[in-house]
């Protein structure tokens, strides 16, 4: 039997960044709406879709060989696994996750210290127990299947998930502490760790990966360059590392190839045809891998 590798990825609020992620990765994922088995190109890999907050309870307990979680995940289930890799990759996690302690704009409460003999409903529950546990306090904590904004205006206080707090602040909600941070992660299973093919496939997919999210806002560009003019065309250019240069057949021409921001594109391909460059070319990266 062919060695096969079991990924768990996240459904849900990162479904849809993973795949756009894995697939520039080169996994060419594809999945049916009602399936949680996407297809992938590579038949070395079995792709599983759970919910963010199961991933890692699966890949302790060897269901999975690895996976894509976040941090508040691995810590709330406790689970004993390899972390492999932080990943930083779309909208929703270009910045950590907070877990914070809320409760409406007109509450007394104003530190961890006014939770004593409190109800707090939260779905990191755990997490939120030992949190109160370190500070001393003694506090009732429910776990909240949703709408936990909603229920800020019903119990005493509330820890939830943000990024900017602004759907908090929507909610007529205010942040008093935070409780703990979290980015998505790769973790694998121990003993899948231990196995070689296992940890080299594993590593395969993060140096992937990695190369994904690295070109995710770059783009290449090539120009040619008369010799007298190269070093004022050299001045415009930024670069990930140095500028590759190599001579055309004609020896008065240079051509020159650097990788740059996309956004910054606009602003120095005018700067570089005014500095003497020609035949400017600009295309996408899928992986940038140093």
């Amino acid at each position: 039997m062919a060695n096969v590798l079991k990924l768990g990825l996240p459904k849900g609020s990162l479904q849809d960044a993973t795949f756009d992620l894995f697939n520039r990765a080169g996994f060419d994922l594809k999945i049916g709406s009602r399936s949680y088995f996407p297809s992938s190109s590579d038949p070395e890999l079995q792709v599983i879709l759970f919910r963010a907050q199961e991933i890692s309870r699966y890949v302790h307990e060897g269901v999975l060989d690895a996976g894509l979680t976040g941090q508040d995940w691995i810590t709330e289930n406790e689970s004993d696994v390899q972390q492999v890799i932080e990943l930083v990759y779309s909208k929703v996690s270009r910045r950590p996750a907070r877990w914070v302690l809320a409760v409406p704009e007109a509450s007394p409460i104003r530190s961890v210290k006014d939770l004593e003999g409190k109800l707090i409903a939260t779905e990191l529950v755990g997490v939120t127990k030992r949190w109160l546990q370190k500070n001393g306090v003694n506090a009732r904590v429910e776990f909240s299947w949703g709408a936990t904004e909603v229920k800020a205006h019903l119990v005493d206080a509330i820890v939830e998930v943000t990024e900017t707090g602004s759907s908090l602040a929507a909610a007529k909600l205010r942040i008093v502490e935070e409780v703990m941070s979290s980015t998505p992660k790769i973790i694998a299973n121990k003993a899948a760790w231990a196995d070689a093919w296992k940890r080299e496939k594993i590593e395969n997919i993060v140096l992937l990966v990695e190369g994904a999210i690295r070109a995710d806002g770059m783009v290449g560009i090539k120009l040619n360059v008369p010799k007298g003019k190269l070093d004022a065309v050299l001045a415009k250019l930024p670069a990930l590392k140095k500028p590759t240069i190599s001579h055309l057949t004609d020896g008065d021409w240079f051509a020159v190839e650097v990788i740059v921001d996309e956004d910054f594109v606009r602003k120095i391909v005018p700067e570089l045809k005014r500095a003497g460059a020609s035949g400017i070319i600009e295309y996408p990266l899928n992986k940038v891998i140093p």
